[in-house]
């Protein structure tokens, strides 16, 4: 029962951040979806993928398109 919990957790999270207009807040919520996944994979007994995807999909790559978002620049029209 609890892993559909975390399935539903990780496709909202996903959701949400497909809605978000700012791309400083879609970047860091792309960990929800990272975090809940890696939960998940805790859950159903594979911790070395659990570590690996709450390491990469929780935290690096959030930082990384955070880091890409504030290095680029807005360009007005």
């Amino acid at each position: 029962m609890i892993e559909y919990v975390f399935m539903i957790t990780t496709i909202l999270g996903a959701i949400i951040t497909l809605l978000q207009r700012d791309l400083l807040k879609a970047a860091i919520l792309t960990g929800i979806p990272g975090a809940s996944l890696a939960l998940l994979y805790q859950y159903l007994q594979a911790p070395d993928v659990a570590l690996t995807q709450a390491i990469v999909g929780s935290a690096i790559v959030p930082v990384f398109f955070a880091l890409a978002v504030y290095r680029t620049r807005r360009v007005e029209e």
